[in-house]
């Protein structure tokens, strides 16, 4: 005779195993500590850093992310020091960041120097992003309100605009313009001028004013000057004409009466647009200073002639006045 087969019994404790698994699932995770990032500083808002888009809600970095705070971290160590000196015996100082675009350079800026170098201290200081599209204008507005950064202000203003606003004060002490596309740098170092501004920090990007002359008169110039060849090529032509863009800026800076450094913002592996331009303009002048002013004039002249240039002459050109420091 056939023995029937009882079905086996279901334990009581079985039927709750995926939800006590889901639950043990949860308390292991909410254990394991929070990602610690190296990147960051002490006191650093973490809230500026997710509203930038440069942590993830979960509070996390990835490549390109960490590759932009590397890039403005790096940046602040040479605009920090700038920030120190003419803020000194209590001096407020007043930053103005053109083609601010989303503000990253200004926000982080702020917040290192206000919220973390000097926590708890009383710095006078104001900074200005100035954009000219409206809705990032408006957009970091909103934020930094939110923050609680009440030394900032934005400005909806080209950067002709704003050499005349008087939203801005008549003199400036440093301007920034971070990966400013083709002639963008060049305005800025124009209201840097105007403004009669201590200090520049420049991070060109994406020259082609200067090529395209360089283009225009190439076969003129080939017949006249063996070294119009550096620019034959169409592919040399837009790398030369961005680096002779560069040696012109210099030029016009050291023409105005500024000492300038050229290095590297990082490696060169994190960003190809990767020049940084330091100008500053000495407090006291000297005879030894006014004679390398005067010699940057006579070199920029004589660099813009030979190449063809005359025509940027303008764009090049140095102030009205005393180049010299203020």
């Amino acid at each position: 005779m056939q023995k029937s087969s009882s079905p086996t019994p279901v334990k009581p404790s079985d039927k709750s195993t995926g939800k006590t698994s889901r639950k043990a699932l949860a308390a292991a995770h909410a254990a394991k500590p929070v990602q610690v990032i190296e990147e960051l500083r002490p006191g650093q808002s973490i809230e500026l850093l997710q509203e930038l888009h440069i942590l993830t809600r979960e509070g996390k970095l990835n490549q390109d992310t960490r590759r932009k705070l590397k890039q403005v971290y790096h940046l602040y160590q040479f605009i920090e020091p700038l920030l120190k000196e003419v803020s000194a015996n209590g001096h407020g100082f007043t930053l103005a960041d053109h083609g601010a675009g989303k503000s990253y350079l200004g926000f982080i800026l702020y917040d290192l120097f206000f919220n973390v170098a000097h926590q708890g201290e009383k710095v006078n200081g104001h900074v200005y992003g100035i954009e000219t599209r409206a809705e990032l204008v408006e957009k970091s507005r909103a934020l930094a309100l939110r923050l609680g950064f009440a030394n900032m202000s934005f400005l909806n203003l080209s950067v002709q605009q704003a050499t005349s606003a008087a939203d801005l004060p008549p003199q400036v002490d440093i301007v920034t313009a971070l990966h400013a596309c083709d002639t963008a740098t060049d305005d800025a170092i124009a209201f840097g001028l105007a403004k009669q501004a201590r200090h520049m920090v420049l991070v060109p990007c994406c020259q082609a004013e200067v090529a395209g002359v360089l283009r225009k008169t190439r076969a003129l110039n080939l017949n006249k000057n063996p070294l119009a060849e550096l620019w034959r090529h169409p592919l040399h032509t837009r790398e030369f004409g961005s680096q002779i863009t560069n040696v012109l800026r210099c030029l016009q800076l050291e023409a105005n009466g500024y000492q300038v450094t050229v290095t590297e913002l990082v490696g060169w592996e994190h960003s190809m647009k990767n020049e940084l331009i330091l100008a500053s303009r000495p407090a006291l002048s000297n005879g030894a200073h006014a004679a390398k002013t005067r010699a940057a004039q006579t070199r920029l002249q004589q660099v813009l002639a030979e190449l063809g240039l005359g025509e940027l002459t303008a764009r090049f050109a140095v102030a009205a006045g005393d180049a010299g420091p203020a």
